[in-house]
Parts: structure tokens; sequence; C-alpha cells
């Protein structure tokens, strides 16, 4: 892979061509030599063949890498893809990590679930490479819960902590990884899932505890049992039909409509363009013709491995408004601060609650935080640092009631720390419940909470760009705008008053000129705030070829109207795109659906 030397160094009767290139002659013989799946064996001999070496060298001379939630890649053949190699080498370096860390870990067990996604022309499924994950593991006696059908993300709890791998523990695992890539005995060996004495089956007693816990979040169950609201729930063929509905039951709801031709696991996605709720009304079309079908108001999809959650509600006009995640941060966020202040013992200290965002969310938590006393922080993009510094608060005795990330992940309770549907969605109809009891809609009570809070008008989307190199000179230009190490002061007609770049660790704002979020050198991410009151981002993203930009503009109480807030941030992000993307002359693509 990346360090690759002869072929000789393999062992293994392998005869491969010579490409004329030493390093990626080790990386074919390796892959031929380990890779048991015959589909993504034959990819590879089938480039060798045609002599396509430069995308040989794409596949093989690198590897997996942990972006903001975890290894993630494309699946098909290749060191930095999806497939049943990658997987035995990661787990078997995970599995030399936890070793190395734990002296119990054996006994202490490994949680392995999975999804319905999958890909034909690889062989390759989401139950197929967790019962890899487990053979690993199983071959070396240690205890492995495996799920025996699939399960929401939500349900399999990823370190000791409960929370998703942060560094330094990505990195060590990174270099674990590096030291085991050869397959171990054992390895290959999907069956001992089924003999093992050391695998045990988590699923009832973890839908059993993960329902019950859903009720500490369920505070008007009496309205909930006496509602005659419909709701409709799209699972994008994934995986939470099933677990959405024994959420309504725990609130006392009666079960949502399903939209059917979406009900069941399907990893073609074939009634969707694409399988991400968050992509809009035109991903939802067979919901919401299902809905008006059915006279039901309110529309809640949890994407195919059901973290994250999508809500569209009918307007009295008969439209359908879809909100943004930041829409749904405010309302969530006024919900969890309204039924804790109405819960709460006597003597309990609205200093000791918090919630949290990721820094490219919206601000509005963070202006309910000032208004109403608790604590609102902010976190690098990523549940994986939500859910590591709740634990933290957690443990420091803090109480946290909600956090989110704008690309429609929410956490109501800390039950499971890390993003979920499955809760958000109950919650909503719970929410939704009582504002019809007040006469209210969701999209009436989101008016009301900025008129009380300050309006915060957002705006997120993309280009493409698929050269790593032109991505690198847009940012490396930014910081050198006016100059060596000087970044711009101002973006067309619109100063700017702070700039914060999370790559390099510098933030003007601060009297030292250093971050308090942690640097991140492995992704691009530059912040500016505009004396205007809007906040903006560029960011690369980490798991795919885009350039993503992020921009909000927070009013304070009863100042600016809504259309006066749009209309500057359309302005602003018209100039941030071509003041300092330039996509003509850098070639990108912007977001389609």
């Amino acid at each position: 892979m990346g360090d690759c030397g002869a072929p000789g160094d393999v062992n293994s009767n392998v005869l491969v061509a010579s490409t004329g290139d030493a390093q990626l002659d080790k990386a074919v013989w390796q892959w031929l030599s380990w890779d048991k799946n015959q589909k993504t064996k034959e990819q590879i001999e089938s480039l060798l063949q045609d002599g396509k070496h430069g995308e040989l060298r794409e596949r093989l001379c690198c590897r997996l890498s942990f972006g903001t939630a975890g290894l993630r890649s494309a699946m098909g053949a290749g060191f930095c893809y999806i497939n049943d190699l990658t997987v035995i080498q990661s787990t078997q370096g995970i599995y030399k990590y936890l070793e190395r860390s734990f002296s119990d870990f054996k006994q202490r067990g490994f949680v392995v679930g999975y999804d319905t996604r999958g890909q034909v022309t690889s062989n390759c499924s989401s139950k197929k490479l967790a019962k890899l994950t487990a053979a690993v593991l199983l071959a070396k006696d240690v205890l492995v819960y495996f799920f025996s059908t699939y399960v929401p993300t939500p349900f399999v709890v990823y370190w000791e902590n409960g929370a998703q791998i942060t560094s330094p523990h990505d990195k060590e695992i990174i270099k674990c990884i590096e030291e085991c890539v050869e397959p171990w005995n054992g390895s290959w060996n999907e069956s001992l899932v089924d003999t093992s004495p050391f695998r045990q089956d988590p699923l009832k007693k973890i839908c059993d505890s993960y329902m019950e816990d859903l009720t500490k979040i369920c505070y008007h169950r009496e309205l909930n049992v006496q509602s005659s609201l419909k709701f409709v729930h799209t699972s994008f063929h994934g995986v939470g039909h099933n677990y959405v509905q024994l959420a309504f039951k725990a609130f006392g709801f009666q079960p949502p409509i399903p939209v059917l031709e979406q009900k069941d696991p399907d990893p073609d996605f074939s009634t969707v363009k694409c399988p991400n709720p968050e992509e809009g009304e035109s991903v939802l079309e067979l919901s919401l013709r299902l809905a008006e079908k059915e006279s039901a108001k309110v529309v809640v999809a949890t994407d195919p491995d059901a973290d994250r959650l999508a809500v569209a509600e009918q307007q009295e006009n008969g439209c359908w408004k879809v909100f943004t995640g930041n829409e749904l941060a405010a309302l969530f966020g006024w919900w969890m601060f309204s039924c804790w202040k109405e819960n709460c013992p006597q003597n309990a200290d609205v200093r000791n609650v918090y919630m949290l965002a990721t820094t490219v969310s919206s601000k509005i938590l963070r202006a309910i935080a000032l208004k109403e006393g608790f604590h609102f922080e902010e976190t690098l993009p990523g549940f994986k640092w939500i859910g590591s510094r709740v634990k933290d608060l957690l443990d420091n005795g803090k109480e946290v009631l909600f956090a989110f990330e704008e690309s429609i992940g929410f956490m109501c309770g800390t039950s499971v720390l890390d993003k979920d549907g499955v809760s958000a969605a109950v919650v909503i109809a719970e929410m939704t419940t009582y504002l019809q009891g007040q006469g209210l809609t969701l999209a009436q009570k989101l008016v009301d909470i900025y008129e009380m809070y300050g309006y915060h008008i957002s705006k997120t989307s993309y280009f493409l760009c698929y050269e790593p190199p032109t991505i690198k000179r847009i940012f490396e230009r930014l910081r050198n705008f006016d100059g060596p190490q000087s970044y711009p002061k101002c973006c067309g007609a619109y100063n700017i008053l702070h700039v914060r770049d999370i790559t390099t660790g510098y933030d003007s704002s601060q009297l030292n000129k250093k971050s308090v979020l942690p640097v991140s050198k492995s992704s691009q991410m530059i912040t500016f705030t505009f004396q205007n009151g809007c906040v903006a981002t560029l960011r690369t993203s980490g798991t795919e070829p885009k350039i993503k930009y992020y921009a909000e503009m927070c009013a304070l109480p009863r100042h600016s109207g809504r259309s006066v807030l749009e209309e500057e941030l359309h302005k602003l992000i018209e100039a941030l795109i071509g003041n300092f993307l330039e996509p003509a002359k850098n070639g990108l693509t912007w977001r389609s659906v």
C-alpha cells in the first residue's frame, strides 16, 4: 500500500506481471494474494490486464482514513475502498489497539451491528462485512455481541464512552491497522458468527432498554394517547421502520403510517434518486403524496441507517414546508428546555444545563441559552466531538438536554451519545401534538421562537470538486489573500471582523490568535465573521469531493425582520462564492439533486 516494496516480500505463489513500478507491484501482489472475494479480486485483475496503472495506483497505494464519522469510503476494490479485505484489516488493527489498551478487552467484548446497504458489483453487503468483522474477533476468542438483524446506527456504541472515536484513538488505530494488513488465520471464516460460543445476540436486550430509555424524554404521554393526529413515516429503504413503530408505541401514539414502497430494506434505493432526506421535497415525494391521501399533516423521514431525521409539515395553503436542520434545532432546543423547566425539581440550577452544536450549525441555541441562562457550547463538525464532550459534561455532573448538527442530526437526551433519528422522530410527534393543543403548527412555533430569541436565517450548500490540488489552492489563496499569511479583510462590499482557521489553528478574535477549538490539519476549514452579523464557513467534506459553505445571519430579538435578513444573506453568499470560491475559474460544479 503506501509503503509498498518489491513483490518478493509477499509470501504467496501468486504471479503478477510487473507494472514497472515496484510500489504498485507489491500493492497488486498483496491484493491478489489476500483478497478472497472473487468479484473485487477480478476488478483488480481486470485493471492490471488492461494496463490501467493510474487507477490501480489510486485504488491500491493509499488506505482508508478517519473522517468526521469513522472510516468511510465508497464500496469497491482497493485498499482505500470499503470491501471485505479492508474491513478485515481495519478490524485486525482495532483488535490490536484494544488488546494494548485494555487488559480485559476479550471479556468486555465488542459490539457489531449492520444496516441494509450493499453493492452487488462487489458482492459486498453490510451484513457480510459485519460477519467478517465478527470473524476476526471470534477467531481470537473475543466476546462479540453480534446483532441478529439490521439495527439503527445508534444501537451500536463506538468507544467505551458510548461516543464515536476521536483523536488520539483514530491515529493509533490507523497505526495498528498498518501493522496488521495481512489477514490472520480465521479472519475470513464468516461461519464463526453461527458456530462460536463467544458470539451473543444483544438485539432484544438493547431494543427493550432503548425503548424504555425513550420514555425519559416523553413528557406528555396523556396527550399522545388521546391524539387523533396522523403521521407518515418513511425509512428510505433502510432500517428505521420497525424501530420508529416501536418508539411511537413507547410514547403512547398510534403507529405512524409507513410509506409501503420504502418500508423494507432495498440496497438499490429503487424509489429515490438520492436516499438522503436532507435533499428536501424532491426525495420526499412518495411521503408527501401519501400524507395528503391520509390527511396527515406531518411527515417524518429517517435516513437509511436511521441516525438522521427530516421533517415536513403541510401548511394552510396546502404546500409543504420541509424544515432545515437548523430550523428543527430551534424547535428541539425550545422544546427540550421548556420540558426541562416544567419538570425539573424546584432546586434545579439552570446553570448546570447544557446544549451543544457543531460550529458550522446555527447559533440559535446560543441565543436561547443567553436569554434562558443555560450553557451553550460548540464543537468541531462531526457528532464524534459532540458525543465525547457530552460524556465529559455528564461525568462532571452537568445535565445535557440536546445537541445537533445542521445536517439533520439530533440528540435528544443522553441515552445515546450520537445523533439518533428514531428518538428525534417521536419527539417531533409529541411536540406537534402538544402544539396542536395550543392551536399552533410547527412552522408557527418556529416563527414564535425567532421572534423571541432573534431571527437566525441560514443557508448551506456545496460545490463538487474532484481535483484535490484545486481545493488546496482555493484555501491557500484565502490564507495569503493580501500577501503572505494575510487573510481577506473584506469580501466584496462586506467587511470581515474576524477569521478563524481550524486547519492552522489561527483565530483573530482571540488575544493569543489561537483557536479555542482543536486544530484539524487533515481537512480545510475557515470561518469568517462579518461586521453585519453574518458568520460564514468554507470547509471540505471528510468523505466526499465537496467544498461546503455554511452562512447564517443572526439578529437580536425584535430587530431585523426575516425578509431583510434573507436578502442580506443572499447577497453575501453571492459575494462569498464569487470572490472566495471562484467556481468558473476553478471548475467547480454546483450542487444538484
